[in-house]
């Protein structure tokens, strides 16, 4: 009789021990420690292209001139077969090259609409000082396009995957249509 009134009591326990082993933690890591989870594209590649494109724009003749050109940026282009959030890294090279100074952008195409949109608002002088409002007429364009791509090369057979990931960046005179600034960087992933 006394073993069977235990029995809920370590099969309760069993149930308890199994979860508790089976529940996962959470914790905090370094954003920019080395992100190595899978092969795919991760905030290491992000992180690494944009560190090396914005040095790259930044040791050009481009800004070294002191000119701080006006430039828009357009999303680096995914022409790889996975998915990649290129706008994080548009994002990262913008964010780096405005740290810095000696670059300034003008709006991109996605928030142009958002920009005329605020022009119109203050230009309603029933609610707006049309003293201190941003009159329309007066954006300024930008003399330089930053754009780019990002392409990918994968080859596997039973025993290894390989991925190979190019990023192309350029910088063109908007008035001339010169290439004033291009520069590459590669990855490398293999999985065993």
């Amino acid at each position: 009789m006394l073993k069977t009134a235990y029995f809920p009591l370590v099969a309760l326990l069993m149930v308890v021990s199994v979860i508790v082993g089976c529940s996962k933690s959470v914790r905090y890591g370094d954003p920019k420690g080395v992100e190595t989870v899978t092969i795919e594209f991760g905030s290491t590649d992000l992180q690494s292209i944009a560190e090396q494109m914005t040095r790259s724009i930044l040791t050009s003749p481009l800004v070294v001139e002191g000119k701080r050109p006006l430039i828009t940026v357009q999303d680096v282009e995914n022409l790889t077969s996975e998915y990649i959030d290129t706008r994080g890294i548009t994002d990262s090279i913008r964010t780096e090259l405005a740290r810095s100074g000696v670059v300034r952008f003008v709006v991109d195409e996605d928030a142009m609409a958002q920009q005329i949109s605020e022009l119109d608002r203050q230009a309603d002088d029933e609610y707006y000082d049309q003293e201190v409002a941003a009159p329309k007429g007066e954006m300024v364009g930008a003399a330089y396009r930053l754009e780019g791509n990002i392409r990918s090369i994968v080859k596997q057979n039973s025993d290894i995957r390989d991925v190979y990931y190019k990023v192309n960046l350029q910088v063109w005179d908007i008035r001339t249509g010169i290439l004033e600034w291009s520069d590459e960087t590669e990855i490398r992933k293999v999985l065993e």
